[in-house]
């Protein structure tokens, strides 16, 4: 069994979770608005661009960033693989979209009992966490200087 270390729990990964969702929702109105798709709240065609861009954020961001989005890193927090390092795009498939489906079989279940794993288990670990091999730390990456900015 790994071990898991520094794991960050419930509260700092909501305050992620709210910081990424509205840099997304700012950035898909103002690019939505130069485009001219129709921003307007009820609109179909907003919902469908927010979608697809909140997906390829969430998926590819960490694949590419040592495991973080804008938030997390904000926030101090990263994903990672069980065994420390970097996640990929497979890990980030299995985190992002089978877990969305376990989710959406079970009518939302699943994601309450996974908000509940991140507030009382030990090692922080929800459903999605489980089914990608995956955990979110407040480890940073071993291959940057912690001294020198990331560019």
């Amino acid at each position: 069994m790994e071990v898991v270390e520094q794991p960050a729990g419930f509260w700092i990964r909501l305050g992620a979770l709210i910081i990424d969702g509205l840099l997304i929702f700012v950035a898909v109105l103002i690019v939505g608005s130069l485009i001219g798709i129709d921003v307007s709240l009820e609109s179909d065609t907003f919902e469908n661009f927010q979608g697809a861009v909140n997906l390829l954020y969430t998926l590819l961001l960490p694949v590419f960033w040592h495991g973080y989005t804008v938030g997390k890193r904000i926030c101090g927090i990263r994903i990672v693989k069980l065994d420390g390092s970097d996640v990929g795009i497979g890990a980030m498939l299995l985190r992002t979209i089978v877990a969305g489906f376990v989710y959406v079989i079970t009518l939302g279940i699943a994601f309450i009992v996974s908000i509940f794993m991140v507030a009382f288990r030990k090692d922080k670990r929800s459903i999605h966490d489980m089914l990608a091999q995956t955990y979110v730390t407040y480890q940073k990456p071993k291959d940057i200087n912690p001294y020198q900015e990331e560019s």
